[in-house]
């Protein structure tokens, strides 16, 4: 089994927004062999907790104007990493000392990277 169509397009769209904020570290990762419960993850950092703050609105503002709406959303008082479940894919945003401690691509590592757009990868070049 791999991520739907849509989830892929939601991965997309997310990560778009993220980088539109100025996150860093943007991957995806196709999750959908290892958990029944989501197809993607999406991992972007930030370098202060406003930064996550907006980064957080742009990704919920570009998928909602796509029709998704989050399930749950976790973390948002700290500020320093904030979960946004939309069923079909999950949005981390982390501020980049939890990024670099709780180093969620090492758990997952064997899962498949789901290719971004060329324009999403910018920052890190």
């Amino acid at each position: 089994m791999t991520a739907t169509d849509h989830a892929l397009d939601l991965v997309v769209a997310a990560a778009r927004a993220a980088s539109d904020k100025l996150a860093s570290q943007i991957i995806a990762f196709d999750v959908s062999e290892q958990l029944a419960i989501t197809d993607a993850f999406v991992l972007a950092s930030a370098g202060n907790e406003r930064q996550v703050g907006a980064i957080v609105d742009a990704v919920e503002e570009k998928l909602r104007s796509l029709g998704a709406k989050p399930i749950r959303r976790e973390g948002e008082r700290d500020g320093r990493w904030v979960l946004i479940d939309y069923g079909d894919i999950v949005v981390h945003v982390q501020h980049e000392e939890e990024r670099q401690f709780y180093a969620l691509e090492r758990l997952w590592r064997d899962c498949p990277t789901i290719a971004l757009p060329d324009d999403v990868t910018a920052h890190d070049r």
